[in-house]
C-alpha cells in the first residue's frame, strides 16, 4: 500500500475537526499528531545551506540559537561551481545531519531568481538564471532526499525582494513567469520529486499565492505532476478557507487554532467543500508517513566539514589576475589583512542563520598550513568608517612582503532577508584600506566575502580579486588552501555584476510601490539584458578565470535541421593548454536570429564543468530538445517553437563566444506567434536600456489591467495592513511603536544584524504577523479591537484592545 492510499484510510476515519486541526502546525515547527490513529507529530525547520534546528524559543528569523549543525556555503557560492554531483554530496550531508537531529523535512532550496542585484535575500539564491537554478537545485534536492528526509522547495512564486514582501503583489507577464520565474520550480518538480513545496508571502494577479489556485492547483499540479505537500511560508497565510480550496495544505506556524476553527466552520456552511480539506489532510497525513521510514544516524563532522571546505574553495571565481600574480610563488613574503580574516562573513541573517560547529578564522588556518605572515586588522569590523590608525598599521604591515591579501567585503547589516539594500557600495572603511595598500607597490589580492555583486571603486589598481560570496564556516580553510595553493579557484559568476545598481534593468521598478512591483523588464533579466543591449558590465554571466589556459575546438551539431519533436546533440572538444590542472566550465547558448516573438540576444541551455591536466583533451556533449528552442505562447497556453534558424554557441562565458554551429528548427505546432511589434515595440530593440517601459506597452504584452499601486485615501483597515499603513493613524503610530519597542526588547543581546533585519523590516509587517510574533502572549482581540479603532470607532475599538 503506498503512502497516500494509507494516508486516504487514515483520513477517511477522521472528523472534521480532526481534518482541520491539521491544516496548521502544533507550534512553531511541529506538525499536529492524532494520536488516536497513531500519526505522530514530526518536526520541519530552517534551511538551506545547512540545518537550523532551535531546540527551545523558536522562531523564524534567525534570532534564537540553534542546535550546532555544518554551515555549508549559500547558494550563491556553491552556484558558482557549476557542479551538479558537488550539490548532490552537499544535500547528502545535509539530509544525513536532519537524520541525526530527527528533522522529518528541511525547508529549501531557495530558487527564487535573482532579478536585482539589491535583493537582501540573494545569497540564498542560485543565479539571475532559470537553467542554471534548476539544473544545480535538482542534485541538491535529489542528495537530501536520499536520506529519507524531505525538502521544501521556495519561495513560490515570484518573490524577488525583501521591501513589502509580505504584502506586495508581483505585477509580470505570462512569458516573464514561464521562461524566467518558473522554470527551476518545474526542473525540479519534474526531476526530483520533492517531498514539499512552500508558497511565497507576496500577492499574484491581486491574489495571494497562499490562495492562487492556478499557482498552487492549475500549474504546480495539474500541469507539472507534483505529488507532494504545499505548505505556507511561515505566516504567509491571509484567508486560511480560502487557502484549503486553493491547494494550500499546511499553514505554518500554529495559530493557536484561530484558523483551523475557520476552516470547519466553512466546511460547515458550504464556503468550502470536505473534499477540498480531505485533499489537504491526505497531503498532511501523506507527508507524516513518509517521514517514518528516516533512520537515525549520527553523521561524521570532519567528512561534512572537508566537503564544506572543498566547495568553498572550488565556487570561488577568479574575478582579476593581472601578470598571473595568483598562485602565490612559493618563498614569496605575505600579509594577511582585514577583520575578515578573523571573523569571516561566512553567511547572511534571517531564517537561514545556522549554528556552525566551528567558524575557521583564516589566519589559524594558515597557521595550521605552517605559513609565516603578519596580519593587521585594517578596519573595525563593526564600523563603515575608516580608521586612519588601523589603516597606517595596514600600511606598516605591508613593509618588506611581496604580497598583501586583503579580506573585504559585505558586512552583515549590509544584506539581510528582511530588507534590501540600497546600493551595490562596500563600506568606505574597506575602500580606503585597499586604496592606501595599493599605494605600497606591494601586489594586492583581494578576497570578497559577500552575498552578492559590489562596486570595485578599486578594481583597475589591485593585482588580483577572488569572490568567495558566503562560503560557510570553513571559508577560512577554503581561502588558506587558496593562498597556499593546495586548492585552485574554479568557479564561474552564475550572475551578471554591473558597474552600478542603476544599469540593472529593473533598476526603475525595484522595489514598486506600496502595493505592487512592475515587472516591466520581462524577459530581460541579468545577461538576457545586458547581452542583448550590449551594456557594458564589470563581470558578464559565466565569467571565471583559470591558473590555466583552454582551447576550444569546433562544435560539431549532429543535425542541420530538425523537427521540435527531435532532439539534438552538440559536442566539442575542449583542451587544457597550460601548465596546471584545472577546470573549464563550458556553456552552451542557443541564439534565435530574426525572431517574431521578442527574445533575448542568446539564452543558456547547457554547461558541462570538465577537470583537465595540463595536454589534455576531453568532449563534451550537450543534448537540446523542444524547450531549449521554445518560447511561451500565449495564444496556445504552451511551449512552442518559432521555425527558424538558430545559432549553438560554445562560450566561457556569455561574452566570450567561441565557437557557434547553425541548425534549422521545424515547429510541427501549428500556432498564431504573438507579434508586439507594433504594440510594444520597446521590446524588440532594448538598446537604448529598458527603464522606461510606457504603460501602454506593458500593459500590452501583461495582457490585463495594473495592479493597485498605492493604497486608497479611505480605504478599510484589515490583518493584512502593515504598520507602515497604519500609521496614517495617531492610535496607529502609538501602537506600532510600542509594538516596536517591545520586540526590540525582545532580542535582549541578540547580534547586530538580526536587530538591523528586524528594524528595517518592521514597518512592511502586516498585523496579522504578531500572532506568529506573540502566540499565545496575545490577546485574541487585540487586532481585532485595534482594527475597530483604526476603522473609526475609536473608543469601542480601545475598550476591545483592553479586554483580557
Amino acid at each position: 500500500m503506498s503512502f497516500k492510499e494509507k494516508a486516504r484510510e487514515l483520513v477517511a476515519q477522521m472528523t472534521i475537526e480532526e481534518k482541520a486541526s491539521l491544516m496548521s502546525g502544533l507550534n512553531f515547527w511541529y506538525l499536529k499528531s492524532i494520536e488516536r490513529l497513531g500519526i505522530p507529530s514530526i518536526m520541519v525547520t530552517d534551511g538551506p545551506h545547512g540545518l537550523r534546528k532551535q531546540a527551545q524559543n523558536a522562531d523564524h528569523l534567525g534570532i534564537n540559537q540553534s542546535v550546532p549543525a555544518v554551515c555549508f556555503p549559500t547558494s550563491a557560492a556553491t552556484a558558482c561551481s557549476y557542479d551538479r554531483e558537488l550539490l548532490r554530496e552537499i544535500g547528502v550531508a545535509i539530509g544525513e545531519e536532519c537524520r541525526q537531529e530527527e528533522v522529518a523535512v528541511i525547508l529549501g532550496p531557495g530558487v527564487n531568481i535573482k532579478r536585482s542585484p539589491l535583493c537582501g535575500r540573494n545569497f540564498e539564491y542560485f543565479s539571475e538564471d532559470p537553467y542554471v537554478s534548476g539544473e544545480l537545485a535538482t542534485p541538491l534536492v535529489e542528495g537530501v532526499q536520499s536520506q529519507n528526509v524531505g525538502v521544501s522547495v521556495k519561495h513560490y512564486a515570484f518573490n524577488n525582494q525583501e521591501t513589502r514582501r509580505l504584502t506586495t503583489d508581483s505585477v509580470l507577464d505570462e512569458r516573464a513567469a514561464r521562461e524566467i520565474y518558473l522554470p527551476a520550480f518545474e526542473k525540479i518538480v519534474k526531476d526530483s520529486d520533492p517531498w514539499t513545496f512552500m508558497c511565497s508571502y507576496n500577492l499574484f494577479e491581486e491574489i495571494y499565492c497562499s490562495e492562487h489556485k492556478r499557482l498552487l492547483i492549475d500549474i504546480l499540479r495539474d500541469e507539472w505532476g507534483f505529488k507532494g505537500l504545499v505548505m505556507s511560508d511561515w505566516g504567509a497565510v491571509s484567508d486560511r478557507p480560502k487557502g484549503v480550496a486553493a491547494g494550500l495544505d499546511l499553514q505554518m506556524p500554529a495559530d493557536n487554532g484561530v484558523n483551523d476553527s475557520k476552516v470547519v466552520e466553512s466546511v460547515k456552511n458550504g464556503s468550502i467543500t470536505e473534499a477540498d480539506l480531505d485533499t489537504a489532510a491526505i497531503n498532511v497525513v501523506e507527508l507524516i508517513l513518509k517521514a517514518q521510514t528516516r533512520e537515525p544516524m549520527k553523521y561524521d563532522v570532519d567528512a561534512h566539514r572537508k566537503l564544506a571546505a572543498r566547495a568553498a574553495a572550488e565556487s570561488t571565481v577568479l574575478l582579476k589576475n593581472d601578470d598571473n600574480v595568483m598562485p602565490m610563488p612559493e618563498g614569496s613574503k605575505f600579509a594577511v589583512i582585514g577583520s575578515f580574516a578573523k571573523t569571516p562573513r561566512h553567511q547572511g541573517a534571517g531564517s537561514s542563520k545556522i549554528e556552525p560547529v566551528k567558524l575557521d578564522d583564516l589566519c589559524e588556518c594558515l597557521k595550521d598550513a605552517g605559513a609565516v605572515f603578519d596580519y593587521a586588522d585594517g578596519y573595525a569590523i563593526d564600523s563603515d568608517i575608516p580608521d586612519d590608525a588601523l589603516i597606517a598599521e595596514a600600511v606598516k604591515t605591508a613593509g618588506d612582503k611581496d604580497y598583501l591579501f586583503v579580506i573585504a567585503g559585505l558586512p552583515a547589516p549590509y544584506e539581510s532577508e528582511g530588507f534590501d539594500r540600497k546600493n551595490m557600495k562596500m563600506p568606505e572603511s574597506h575602500n580606503k584600506l585597499i586604496e592606501k595598500l595599493t599605494e605600497t607597490g606591494k601586489k594586492v589580492v583581494v578576497f570578497l566575502l559577500g552575498g552578492s555583486p559590489m562596486e570595485l571603486t578599486w578594481q583597475d589598481k589591485v593585482n588580483g580579486i577572488l569572490m568567495c560570496y558566503l562560503g560557510g564556516e570553513t571559508v577560512g580553510k577554503a581561502m588558506a588552501d587558496l593562498i597556499m595553493n593546495k586548492q585552485a579557484p574554479s568557479g564561474k559568476l552564475t550572475e551578471t555584476w554591473p558597474f552600478t545598481s542603476d544599469e540593472n534593468p529593473s533598476a526603475k521598478y525595484f522595489p514598486g510601490y506600496q502595493k505592487s512591483v512592475e515587472y516591466r523588464e520581462s524577459i530581460f533579466v541579468g545577461y538576457r539584458y545586458y547581452d542583448t543591449a550590449d551594456k557594458k558590465v564589470r563581470f558578464p554571466f559565466g565569467y571565471g578565470l583559470s591558473y590555466t589556459t583552454f582551447e576550444y575546438g569546433e562544435p560539431v551539431a549532429d543535425k542541420t535541421s530538425m523537427d521540435d519533436t527531435e532532439t539534438l546533440t552538440v559536442t566539442v572538444d575542449i583542451k587544457n593548454t597550460g601548465n596546471a590542472p584545472g577546470s573549464e566550465i563550458v556553456q552552451l547558448y542557443v541564439a534565435h536570429k530574426n525572431p517574431t516573438i521578442y527574445k533575448a540576444v542568446h539564452e543558456l541551455k547547457g554547461f558541462e564543468k570538465v577537470s583537465l591536466t595540463p595536454g589534455e583533451s576531453k568532449t563534451v556533449s550537450f543534448t537540446l530538445d523542444k524547450r531549449s528552442f521554445a518560447y511561451y505562447n500565449i495564444k496556445i497556453s504552451d511551449w512552442h517553437v518559432e521555425t527558424g534558424e538558430y545559432e549553438l554557441q560554445i562560450g566561457a562565458s556569455s561574452r566570450d563566444i567561441r565557437g557557434s554551429v547553425t541548425v534549422n528548427v521545424n515547429s510541427t505546432v501549428e500556432a498564431e506567434i504573438p507579434d508586439y511589434r507594433k504594440t510594444a515595440p520597446m521590446y524588440y530593440d532594448v538598446k537604448g536600456g529598458i527603464n522606461n517601459v510606457p504603460d501602454e506597452q506593458f500593459l500590452a504584452v501583461l495582457g490585463r489591467p495594473l495592479s493597485k499601486r498605492e493604497r486608497a485615501k479611505n480605504e478599510l483597515f484589515t490583518e493584512d495592513s502593515t504598520f507602515g499603513d497604519i500609521q496614517v493613524k495617531w492610535i496607529g503610530r502609538v501602537f506600532t511603536k510600542r509594538v516596536k519597542r517591545e520586540a526590540m526588547n525582545a532580542l535582549g543581546n541578540s547580534v547586530e544584524d538580526v536587530k538591523t533585519m528586524l528594524d528595517r523590516m518592521f514597518t512592511d509587517m502586516p498585523l496579522r504577523s504578531m500572532r506568529m510574533m506573540a502566540g499565545d502572549k496575545m490577546p485574541p482581540q487585540l487586532v481585532d479591537g485595534l482594527l475597530t479603532a483604526l476603522n473609526g470607532h475609536l473608543i469601542k475599538g480601545i475598550r476591545m484592545m483592553g479586554q483580557r
